[in-house]
């Protein structure tokens, strides 16, 4: 992105909560021009010397984030609500914190990012939807597979039916057990959802966002002792379409992986973030596998651009809106009911 001209405004951010999400919406706000971060907000992190120390997640190497001595830093939400300086308020502390977080945020007339899932049930998703509505600011869910490179690719191909009409669908995502869901259930923090509303509900979005919404889901998963769907495979069921399915899974060894399978009339287009480089490929009859370059950034700093320049220029959010966010919430609670009915669950 080029350096905005010295008359266009820039978009003064702050970031709430400090995990790994949280510094790697920082990383992606130091690089954009169009962005000033000027506040951090956690009740336990905190920089030291400017210098956040760095946290692991399953995208890319940990790293220090130097945001340098004039951010401010809050040890609450409200006090930092309370600054007129901050134009926008990026939202990545643990789900059940999402909705009194996001409202508080609209309410004092904030732009807000909130990062996945937007809350832990549909209902909690549409009463920031409705606050959203009359309030000034913009908010933004963060679906960042939207904006990921191979995703987008994806999408092209499939509204554009490059190689002609899809036939298939698989889409797969795992990980181990993060680190931090242990700690804040362990400490009485609530109900993540486990892997099917942290970590699957991407690949859930993602179906949406290509298909639309399915006329049913049937899922099966494994469930813990306590309740949490750590491991799930779902058929999203369109009976005028292609047929499309997505395993998601904490039970993964050690790291993380994601991909998806397409298969269309003339092609097979395929994306395996463990081949690096060549994650993906398209297989055509009787011609060599292409690969398909894999351009920076990736769908986080994607997406954050996305937004900076639609607050900057006065655009809409079209790409990933609030009613988004709520459908796809919806989406993954019949994917739970028919895990634990066994049944298929019409939507």
């Amino acid at each position: 992105m080029s350096q905005p001209a010295a008359t266009q405004k820039l978009v003064n951010v702050a970031v709430v909560g400090l995990g790994f999400m949280g510094m790697t919406h920082l990383r992606a706000y130091l690089k954009n021009p169009l962005a000033r971060v000027r506040a951090v907000c956690d009740p336990s992190r905190a920089p030291v010397n400017g210098i956040l120390p760095a946290v692991g997640g399953n995208i890319g190497a940990p790293e220090d984030v130097r945001l340098g001595p004039d951010v401010k830093v809050f040890r609450k939400l409200e006090d930092l609500l309370a600054d007129p300086a901050i134009h926008l308020v990026d939202i990545c502390t643990p789900t059940p914190l999402h909705p009194a977080q996001a409202i508080a945020a609209l309410r004092a007339g904030k732009h807000v990012m909130c990062e996945k899932p937007l809350a832990r049930t549909s209902a909690e998703a549409r009463e920031i939807q409705d606050v959203a509505r009359s309030a000034p600011g913009v908010l933004m869910p963060a679906m960042c597979m939207r904006f990921w490179s191979g995703w987008g690719f994806l999408r092209e191909m499939v509204r554009e039916e490059r190689f002609g009409k899809t036939l298939s669908a698989h889409f797969f995502r795992g990980s181990e057990k993060p680190a931090w869901g242990k700690s804040w259930t362990a400490q009485g923090g609530g109900d993540l959802g486990g892997a099917l509303f942290d970590l699957h509900i991407h690949d859930t979005d993602f179906v949406y966002f290509l298909f639309g919404r399915p006329d049913a889901v049937f899922a099966t998963g494994r469930v813990t002792a306590d309740g949490m769907v750590e491991h799930v495979v779902t058929q999203y069921q369109y009976p005028r379409g292609p047929v499309v399915s997505a395993e998601g899974s904490w039970l993964r060894a050690q790291g993380f992986n994601m991909g998806y399978q397409v298969q269309c009339e003339r092609a097979t287009i395929e994306f395996d973030l463990a081949r690096g480089t060549e994650a993906l490929r398209i297989i055509e009859p009787g011609k060599p596998v292409a690969v398909v370059p894999c351009g920076a950034p990736d769908g986080y700093a994607a997406e954050i651009d996305y937004l900076l320049n639609c607050l900057v220029n006065g655009e809409t959010t079209e790409k990933v809106t609030p009613a988004d966010a709520v459908a796809g919430l919806e989406i993954c609670e019949a994917e739970e009911k028919s895990i634990r009915t066994q049944t298929i669950v019409p939507l």
